[in-house]
């Protein structure tokens, strides 16, 4: 059978890119091919559930505009589908004067994203976590957390009711366009379509080139390993805390989420994965480790963060390191108190000349739709992504509501 749309990912974008096709064309044929046996199997079901505000990302980046947007009409899909939910809020504490100028320099990012976040004094910090040691802070209202698991299960939910084919245990092998559209290979047999989506996540640049697409770029794995905190001792976080980020390295720094189940969790690290689906720190892959390690961008992007990079490495080899990162902002925390749970991996795009992507990319061509970076905020900007895919498919598209 022929299709007009094969999505490539099962994770939160491809099924929200799904649905927007669905709900803007739904008189479409459209396939959804998924390589493991359950939906949201990788980012999507190993994140922090933050909906994030967006915050930290650069003013008129796609990242600000779509976390902004993103993070209402996710909270409105999980109203509208009784999917629980909590605006609960985030901090972002400076522990010391020093840390008050970068404070201050991102409560003006915030504000130019329009975002109705605020200074709070320390008073207003110990009476909204009263453990937190900090000498001022910016709290964002429109923070909040869900499961994105269960949000995605619902998305597969609806898909199914609107007639969308869903495969599951079917891995992309080989993609070749022609005249009339795309030919897709997979373990499951071959398809046809008019045009394909690629939200492969962490191998979406290996998709990207299965089509025939050079990006620039290349998907670099980060793992981020995360304590919780046992049961006894979660009262020492209510919400969200976060550390002023780090100029001098791009990822955001150990911090507390309370999670949807009330469980309470401490990370993440970042620190390279030898396998792209590498959530334990033995976890090694010959060909993941040989792209990385063969990238010469890889080897300039070392350098630049070596010395932020060994400290992610050594905090990974030692739990007293970790538990330290975690007392800078509650110091009564102990080692006792948290024990190891999931990881995530990072599906971090870097380019050619060495340096991190730090916006979504979204590239079309003829035949094809290539979601080429979108880590973190992707799962609250998923919605905001789909629509996006589907208002700029080309030419391709125009008419596709009618064809049957």
């Amino acid at each position: 059978m022929d299709y007009h749309m094969l999505i490539v990912g099962g994770g939160i974008v491809g099924l929200a890119t799904a649905l927007a096709l669905t709900e803007r064309y739904p008189h479409l044929r459209v396939l959804l091919c998924e390589k493991e046996d359950r939906w949201a199997a990788h980012q999507t079901g190993r994140n922090s559930g933050v909906i994030h505000a967006g915050i930290y990302y650069r003013p008129g980046s796609l990242k600000a505009t779509m976390a902004r947007a993103g993070s209402r009409s996710m909270v409105a899909f999980c109203q509208a589908h009784g999917i629980a939910h909590d605006l609960c809020g985030k901090l972002i504490v400076a522990t010391t004067p020093a840390e008050l100028p970068r404070l201050h320099a991102l409560l003006e990012r915030a504000q130019a994203n329009g975002l109705p976040a605020r200074l709070v004094d320390p008073a207003e910090i110990r009476e909204r976590e009263p453990y937190v040691q900090a000498v001022a802070a910016i709290f964002s209202p429109t923070t909040g957390i869900v499961d994105y698991r269960l949000v995605a299960e619902r998305m597969a939910q609806l898909l199914a009711e609107r007639g969308v084919e869903l495969r599951l245990q079917t891995r992309v092998e080989q993609i070749s366009e022609h005249a009339r559209g795309v030919r897709v290979e997979t373990n499951a047999g071959a398809f046809e379509a008019d045009h394909l989506i690629n939200c492969a996540g962490l191998h979406s640049d290996r998709v990207a080139r299965m089509a025939g697409l050079h990006t620039g770029m290349r998907i670099i794995p980060f793992r981020g390993e995360y304590y919780e905190l046992v049961p006894e001792r979660r009262h020492l976080v209510r919400g969200l805390i976060y550390p002023v980020p780090n100029p001098a390295f791009p990822f955001l720094g150990v911090h507390f989420t309370r999670m949807i189940d009330g469980s309470v969790h401490a990370g993440p690290n970042a620190v390279l994965a030898l396998k792209r689906e590498g959530y334990h720190k033995l976890a090694f892959n010959l060909r993941d480790s040989a792209e990385v390690l063969s990238y010469p961008a890889f080897w300039h992007l070392a350098r630049k963060y070596l010395g932020e990079g060994s400290k992610e490495m050594l905090r990974s080899a030692s739990k007293t390191l970790f538990v330290r990162s975690m007392q800078r902002l509650i110091p009564s925390i102990r080692a006792q108190d948290v024990v190891p749970t999931h990881a995530g991996v990072r599906a971090q795009a870097l380019m050619a000349d060495g340096q991190l992507q730090d916006d979504f990319v979204i590239i079309h061509s003829t035949r094809s739709t290539h979601v080429c970076n979108a880590p973190s905020p992707a799962a609250t900007a998923a919605l905001e992504i789909g629509a996006a895919i589907v208002e700029r498919l080309p030419p391709l598209g125009q008419g596709l509501e009618t064809r049957k």
